[in-house]
């Protein structure tokens, strides 16, 4: 995420904060009550932006993990793609031997 995403982020929050505040204002709130109210709902979207997020870091969903993974793969697959027929049978071979080995 870059930093004019975050500023977006938060300024977006802010009014839609304010505009929370007016809508319950004219429904006929109190100025007391609406913001209790506004701050209520803006509490109750911060913990389940936090729920979400929380659930994205335990299950390796996040970007850099992502990232990581496909360089990963991509590394591997080229290098995969760099051996010669002999040295691929040979790392094949020895696969095998270490599966027979394991059983």
């Amino acid at each position: 995420m870059r930093r004019i995403d975050a500023i977006g982020i938060i300024l977006g929050v802010f009014l839609a904060g304010g505009l929370g505040y007016v809508i319950l204002q004219q429904v006929g709130l109190d100025s007391q009550s609406a913001g209790i109210w506004t701050q209520a709902l803006l509490i109750v979207g911060l913990i389940g932006w936090l729920i979400t997020y929380l659930g994205r870091a335990i299950g390796n969903k996040m970007t850099y993990h992502e990232q990581r993974q496909q360089y990963e793969e991509a590394y591997f697959q080229k290098r995969l793609s760099e051996l010669t027929p002999e040295e691929l049978e040979k790392i094949q071979s020895e696969i095998e031997q270490e599966k027979k080995s394991q059983q």
